[in-house]
């Protein structure tokens, strides 16, 4: 299970907190370009309910992450956007374990920067890091459309975990045309007692 150096942090909360260093950060938390190719430039800044916001591979918990943020990008306001969170350090089993994304939240044809406006393809969850697997990454992107789009995608519920690691992040950005994201962030998360109440909500024990 990979996990950001504090070392790192401290650069990535320093130096790499300026907007033109955010593709920096997350070439050295090696999101760049294992899960997406170019990384951005700008900084989407992401605010929790509890008070909280992610920093560039700053440790939070699921508790402080269990509801929607607000996010907040230099958005044109006649441009469509796409969002996208997800779990990067989800592995599977098998006699091959493989690093699979996890999505939390992906909302399309977002209008301007009003999150509200856009189609919500699938609803947010908290972070839910399984016990005894250590800190996971979540990263956060925020990609131009090059229009409104007609999304074949299936929707998904918040309580529902079908289908959430089925998408790649690559591969949905290159079918849909989206380029590399204009904004992006990322945390750390590893197991507290709330993964448990979100399992519940997933009907998972």
């Amino acid at each position: 299970m990979w996990c950001l150096p504090f070392c790192l942090i401290c650069i990535a909360l320093g130096v790499f907190g300026s907007e033109n260093q955010v593709d920096k950060a997350m070439e050295n938390a090696k999101i760049v370009p294992d899960v997406i190719v170019v990384g951005p430039k700008k900084l989407l800044q992401v605010n929790y309910l509890s008070g909280v916001k992610a920093e560039l591979g700053n440790e939070l918990t699921p508790t402080q992450v269990k509801d929607q943020p607000s996010v907040v990008w230099d958005a044109k306001p006649n441009s469509f956007y796409t969002l996208y969170l997800a779990d990067i350090d989800i592995t599977t089993g098998g006699a091959q374990p493989k690093e699979n994304e996890w999505h939390q939240w992906l909302v399309g044809n977002i209008l301007g920067g009003d999150v509200n406006s856009g189609e919500t393809l699938t609803a947010f969850v908290g972070s839910g890091p399984p016990s005894k697997t250590g800190l996971h990454r979540y990263v956060i992107f925020v990609f131009e459309q090059p229009s409104k789009l007609n999304f074949d995608e299936p929707r998904i519920s918040n309580r529902s975990i079908e289908n959430r690691d089925k998408l790649s992040i690559k591969k949905f950005a290159s079918k849909y045309n989206l380029g590399a994201p204009v904004a992006g962030n990322f945390y750390q998360a590893q197991y507290d007692d709330y993964v448990s109440v979100l399992y519940q909500q997933f009907g998972v024990n």
